[in-house]
């Protein structure tokens, strides 16, 4: 999503009853000047130096935004579910851009400036490894694999090996080094997590920024963690709770996210999910 931003300074109570329509939110925001849009999210100028708002929109896109659509909803529940992700990260000493939720749609993040790459740690074969290595989703494999992809939506994010981000400066080692122990300690507290509420970790994606603190380097975790960018699967049935619901036409994208938010307790266990009312 950020592929553009690599030179930016990006840093970057829900009842569950409702949803608020995005054109309502999106009416206040018109005097803020927009940074960037990109396919699931909208990052504007934060109010204090070194902060961006982050703007969660209900679109959806699979297979590099070949296929689209608008999902009501999507946008609170992934503001919510990241919310709460980054939160547990910052709680456990794996620092994130994450700072706190403004409203239904929308976080304060720190500036950063994002690595241009997205950060694959996979669990069980899926998607794109197992037809790379014909290996049947749903395999566990025999440890986690970190993989790397170039952010370049048109070349369609191609993957790429740690000779290829020396080579063309994205990263340094050290960055390396420590982009693989925030990608793996984020792993651990996921599959834990997700474990605890009857779910399986298949895998998930990440960005990596850099801030700087005392003109030293840090990096952290940006961008988002959500379903969006999980595969999430219900370990006793096997059922789809991610957008491979979106993806592969498997029902309700809304009601997958919204039972994941259930069991971990982001929304009430009793909460519907009901179109909102516009207002004239």
């Amino acid at each position: 999503m950020l592929a553009t931003l690599r030179r930016l300074p990006y840093e970057g109570a829900m009842r569950g009853d409702s949803f608020p329509h995005p054109s309502l939110e999106r009416s206040h925001m018109a005097r803020r000047n927009k940074i960037y849009e990109g396919k699931a999210k909208i990052l504007y100028e934060g109010p204090e130096p070194g902060t961006i708002v982050q703007y969660f929109k209900d679109d959806a896109t699979a297979f590099n935004a070949q296929k689209k659509d608008v999902i009501e909803g999507k946008g609170v529940l992934n503001n919510r579910l990241s919310e709460f992700f980054m939160t547990g990260l910052n709680q456990i000493g794996v620092p994130t851009h994450f700072i706190r939720r403004l409203n239904m749609r929308e976080q304060l993040v720190r500036a950063c400036e994002i690595i241009p790459l997205e950060v694959i740690v996979r669990n069980f074969a899926a998607g794109s490894l197992s037809k790379r290595l014909g290996i049947e989703e749903g395999t566990q494999l025999p440890r986690p694999i970190v993989e790397y992809c170039f952010k370049n939506d048109e070349l369609g994010d191609p993957l790429v090996t740690e000779e290829h981000i020396a080579a063309f400066g994205w990263a340094s080692q050290q960055d390396m080094d420590d982009i693989l122990s925030l990608a793996l300690r984020v792993n651990d507290y996921m599959s834990g997590l997700m474990y605890g509420v009857g779910i399986k970790l298949i895998d998930f994606k990440i960005e990596i920024g850099r801030v700087y603190e005392n003109d030293y380097p840090r990096l952290i975790v940006a961008d988002e963690i959500s379903p969006d960018s999980c595969r999430l699967w219900d370990i006793e049935t096997g059922k789809k709770l991610d957008k491979d619901v979106f993806r592969r036409d498997l029902g309700s994208l809304t009601d997958a996210y919204s039972e994941v938010a259930r069991r971990l307790g982001v929304i009430p266990k009793t909460a519907n999910v009901v179109k909102p009312t516009l207002i004239n």
